[in-house]
């Protein structure tokens, strides 16, 4: 009995990361940009040990793959909201200064002048560097991703200066996976020394003016959830009876 209640608390904790990565999809589903990772398959193993030759035990094949699939538009009007077309990625400023990409456009110039989103990380340019916005100045973008600025103490008609392009990637033909602090890197056999990679056939472009929301299906996430409680508590069921049928072997030889 003790392989049955091996097999099922193995399958417990297995399952358990799989929870947590339902967990942070549904806590995730209100925020800009936000995608849901490619879903995690369990597979069986033979367990290695001594005395363990004979057992298989189910193991989460785990594979760290972002899903680009497009969230719904958000019109909003504001001027510095952005959001990314087909599987383009914006480069931005992780905390720990390296190059990382993200899909969450809600942009906006903090204290310092700098371009920055929403969760606080530095909008880069096309050359890698920081974007900074001269105060005072009407920002619009195109669909390009080119940032132009107008003076509105100036008389019109005035033409647009160009201050800087953002850095866009189309990740089409890149696997991408999650950091942990959220943002995207591209997968080591595609990333460059720098953390870069290679844009891929299609145009990446942008919607001005509009926000993607998440990608999480909520009412998918949750069958999922009520799905793996469910299994949770047939594993713990399973072991009970696994205890229960031990003590009762054991009670008969007892009796004997």
């Amino acid at each position: 009995m003790d392989r049955l209640a091996f097999t099922a608390m193995a399958s417990v904790n297995e399952r358990r990361l799989l929870r947590e990565q339902l967990n942070n999809e549904l806590a995730n589903v209100s925020t800009v940009g936000f995608k849901r990772s490619f879903d995690n398959a369990m597979v069986a193993v033979k367990a290695k040990g001594e005395g363990w030759d004979s057992r298989i035990q189910p193991y989460l094949e785990k594979k760290n793959a972002v899903s680009l699939e497009p969230g719904s538009l958000m019109a909003t009007g504001n001027k510095l909201d952005i959001a990314m077309q087909d599987q383009t990625v914006l480069g931005v400023q992780a905390q720990d200064g390296t190059l990382a990409f993200t899909r969450r456009g809600d942009l906006k110039v903090n204290s310092q002048g700098v371009l920055e989103n929403g969760s606080g990380h530095v909008v880069l340019s096309s050359d890698g560097v920081p974007i900074t916005i001269p105060p005072g100045l009407m920002v619009d973008i195109n669909p390009q991703g080119d940032i132009y600025a107008t003076d509105p103490t100036q008389p019109a008609p005035q033409q647009p200066v160009l201050i800087a392009r953002l850095m866009l990637r189309d990740a089409s033909q890149v696997a991408l996976e999650r950091r942990p602090d959220s943002l995207f890197a591209p997968h080591p056999e595609f990333r460059t020394a720098t953390g870069d990679f290679a844009s891929g056939p299609k145009p990446a472009t942008v919607v001005p003016g509009a926000l993607e929301s998440s990608n999480v299906n909520v009412v998918t996430a949750m069958v999922k959830l009520i799905d793996f409680s469910r299994s949770f508590e047939t594993q713990i069921r399973t072991i009970k009876e696994a205890k229960s049928l031990d003590e009762s072997g054991a009670s008969m030889l007892k009796a004997r």
